[in-house]
This record gives C-alpha cells, sequence and structure tokens, in this order.
C-alpha cells in the first residue's frame, strides 16, 4: 500500500513536455545492411539432433523457411507502406519520448481506447483489428459502439525511448494514463491489455478507478493455479479450458527459458535470497546486430505461443507477420531495449488474488492456445467480472491469431462502459 500511495502520488507530476508530433515511418536507410546480414547469414543444412522437438527450440526447418522468405519473397517497403496507414505521432512525457497510434472514429460517442502490447510484440500485434474497431457497430440491444483507439509504443520498444534503467511497469501505467488523460484530453476510457500490457493495464485498472472505466484482458500479472490446485477447488473446466491448463503446464514447465534469460543470469544458485544477478544485455547485445538471430529468438517463441493451425482461418501471424515484426524490432534498433522490460519488472507475477479499489467493470477472454490459462473462478477475484469467454481458435497473440474474436470482445466491452 505504501508503494501504491507513492506511486499515485507522483501522478500530477507527470505532464506532456512538447507537443503531439506526426510520425511516420522510415526505416529504409537500414534496410541495405539488414538484407546483406539476412543474406549473407550462414545456418546449418540438417539438424543437430533431428528427433528433438520445439521443447529444446527453434525448429531448423522453419528457421530456414523465414530467412529464405527474409531473402528472396519479403517486402519491407510494402509493411511499411501498410504501417503509416494507421496516424501516428509522438510526444513528450516527462522525460520520455512516447510514440503512438491514434486513429479516431467518425461517431462523436466513440468510446476513447488503449491497447496495450507486450513481448514480442509491437504496435503491428493490433494491425488487425485498430480501424476495424473505429467503426460502428450495433448491438444486438441496439447499442451503438466505436473506438478511438490508441496503441502506444512500450518505453525501450521501437519508437519509444529507452526508458532509466529502474523503470517500472508501474511508471508506465503512470506514463499512459498521462497520454490518454492530459495529452490527448480523454477524461474516462477502456482498456486491452496482453503480455507485459496486461501487467500496465492491470496497473492502470487498480490505480486510476476514475479515468479507467472498464478493461479488457486475455492475460493477467498473477500467478496462474496448478491443476492441483483447479481439482482441489473442484472446478469443471471445458474443452477450451482444459487445452489452455495443459498449454500452461507446458510453458512453465518447459517454456521459460527466455523469461529467465532476459530476467537474470543468476537466480538463488547457492541457495542465497539475496543472489540475483540481473543481466539481460546478454542476450540483448548477442542478437543486437543479429537479426537471424533475432529472427529465432522471436520467432520460434511466436510460432511456439501461437495456436498450432496460426496463418490459416481467421488468424493473420504468417511468415510474412513474423518477419515484420522482427524487421521492426532490427531496424529501430530496439531489441536490446526491449528485452530490459524482464530486468525492470521480474516480480510483476503476483501470487495473493486481490480486488482492487475500483467498480470498473472487467473482461476476461481465454483463446485455447494462449500460454496461461485463469479459470472463471480466479479471475471474478482480482476485479469487477461481468463477462468471461472462451475462444477454441487462438493463442497469445489474439490481435494476430483471431482478429475477428478479438474485435467482438473488445466491442462487448463497450456495452459495460461507463
Amino acid at each position: 500500500m505504501v508503494l501504491l500511495a507513492l506511486f499515485l502520488g507522483f501522478v500530477a507530476t507527470v505532464t506532456a513536455t512538447a507537443a503531439v508530433q506526426p510520425f511516420r515511418i522510415d526505416l529504409a536507410k537500414g534496410l541495405p545492411h539488414l538484407e546483406a546480414l539476412v543474406k549473407n547469414t550462414n545456418l546449418p543444412s540438417e539438424p543437430l539432433y533431428p528427433g528433438a522437438g520445439e521443447d529444446f527450440g527453434v525448429q531448423l526447418d522453419f528457421l530456414h523457411d523465414l530467412k529464405t522468405q527474409w531473402v528472396e519473397g519479403y517486402d519491407w517497403t510494402e509493411q511499411e507502406a501498410e504501417l503509416n496507414q494507421l496516424a501516428q505521432y509522438t510526444t513528450i512525457i516527462g522525460n520520455q519520448t512516447v510514440h503512438f497510434v491514434h486513429e479516431k472514429s467518425d461517431d462523436e460517442d466513440a468510446i476513447p481506447l488503449l491497447l496495450i502490447h507486450g513481448w514480442p510484440g509491437s504496435i503491428q500485434e493490433f494491425l488487425p483489428v485498430i480501424k476495424p474497431l473505429t467503426q460502428s457497430w450495433t448491438s444486438p440491444t441496439g447499442k451503438n459502439v466505436s473506438y478511438n483507439v490508441v496503441v502506444p509504443s512500450l518505453p525501450g520498444f521501437l519508437f519509444s525511448s529507452p526508458p532509466p534503467q529502474n523503470w517500472t511497469n508501474l511508471e508506465t501505467a503512470r506514463l499512459f494514463n498521462t497520454l490518454m488523460t492530459d495529452v490527448l484530453g480523454y477524461p474516462k476510457y477502456a482498456l486491452h491489455g496482453t503480455d507485459w500490457g496486461s501487467d500496465i493495464g492491470y496497473h492502470m485498472y487498480e490505480s486510476f478507478n476514475t479515468t479507467v472505466r472498464a478493461a479488457h484482458f486475455v492475460f493477467l500479472p498473477f500467478q496462474p493455479p496448478s491443476p492441483q490446485e483447479i481439482a482441489d477447488k473442484n472446478i469443471t473446466l471445458s474443452d477450451v479450458q482444459k487445452i489452455a491448463l495443459q498449454r500452461t503446464v507446458d510453458w512453465l514447465a518447459t517454456d521459460q527459458g527466455y523469461f529467465q534469460e532476459q530476467t537474470f543470469k543468476r537466480f538463488n544458485s547457492l541457495g542465497l535470497t539475496n543472489n540475483i544477478i540481473l543481466q539481460p544485455n546478454d542476450i540483448g547485445l548477442a542478437l543486437y546486430d543479429n537479426p537471424v538471430g533475432q529472427l529465432a529468438w522471436i520467432g520460434g517463441s511466436t510460432k511456439l505461443w501461437s495456436d498450432p493451425r496460426a496463418g490459416t482461418g481467421p488468424s493473420k501471424l504468417t511468415h510474412t507477420a513474423i518477419l515484420t515484426s522482427v524487421s521492426l524490432y532490427y531496424l529501430t534498433g530496439s531489441f536490446q531495449s526491449s528485452v530490459w522490460q524482464y530486468a525492470r519488472n521480474g516480480g510483476a507475477f503476483r501470487t495473493e488474488y486481490t480486488k482492487p479499489p475500483t467498480d470498473a467493470p472487467m473482461l476476461y477472454s481465454i483463446y485455447a492456445y494462449n500460454i496461461v490459462m485463469f479459470p472463471e473462478e480466479y479471475v471474478e477475484k482480482v476485479g469487477n467480472l461481468v463477462s468471461y469467454k472462451e475462444h477454441d481458435f487462438g493463442g497469445h497473440f489474439a490481435g494476430l491469431d483471431n482478429p475477428p474474436a478479438l474485435i467482438e470482445d473488445i466491442r462487448e466491452m463497450g456495452l459495460y462502459f461507463k
């Protein structure tokens, strides 16, 4: 509570110090170097251990396919032009440059909406949903819902400046609330958060109860319950929840190496509580000028955390989307600063489920192939839960994995906004 009080005490001191400036992505200058590095990167022709599956890391054939497309069939200029169809801006808040998308609806009563990405995401993660959410939708009850959509780049991601070394998600929450209220002039707004964006968004949900008036999450900053805990509480799971629970077990057991690497180099190796060495620079510098290395690190995780049917049906998570994601990190030189997100927020997952001091409605959606699952009985402990939905298609990157479902879920939030 002391930390929260200190945090809230600083809110009034964060103000915009420069006007909002229009922004366009123009990364052509770095393209020849990127293309040369990719073309001249050698990969093994055969896997070292052909039987080793994805639990042992990115698959060589997958990486070969991506590298070949990057060299022979990928057009960054086309992808950059698509991103530049979004209205983008920068502003300075305190000492931080904040890059953000701001797409407005034609409706006068459109609801301000903040979309918050995580790692290895960016504004590109929401590309399929941004403009549809600005369009008018009439609910079955006759209510019109549309949004003025704001998508900031997290501090240290893409075109937002790297924050100070000790910067936390609490401060990003304060930064984004200032962006919405003081810079853009929205006295109240709704938000959606995923991955690290769920931690930032949840801080905002619990701290800014007069400005955040509805929140939707597909991930929560809490330790998920184990299968044994769920069984002990006699919670019956649906088929979608069973798939998601197995994904949770797998992620916790075998797929947190990236989290540990980007957070610390050594943790309690001698059994001492203070034996923690934070060292995200190992991976950050090793891959800084290695686009194929970033492709292996980011692309492998993206594939593993997504629906196995990625690229089919409603999914927009194609190889091209992965290459665009990695190109953005590489061409902006933000890979190193993005992985520092982990070292600065190593204790983000909470163990105590408590309700925050807000009556704002909260909505939660499960996508079967996300990496963490929370039963409804747990989600209702941490907010004013008004909707709990399940989707049998989609994974960790809902905006790319299943855009129609995420659009539907966020539009539903408009029915509760107040």
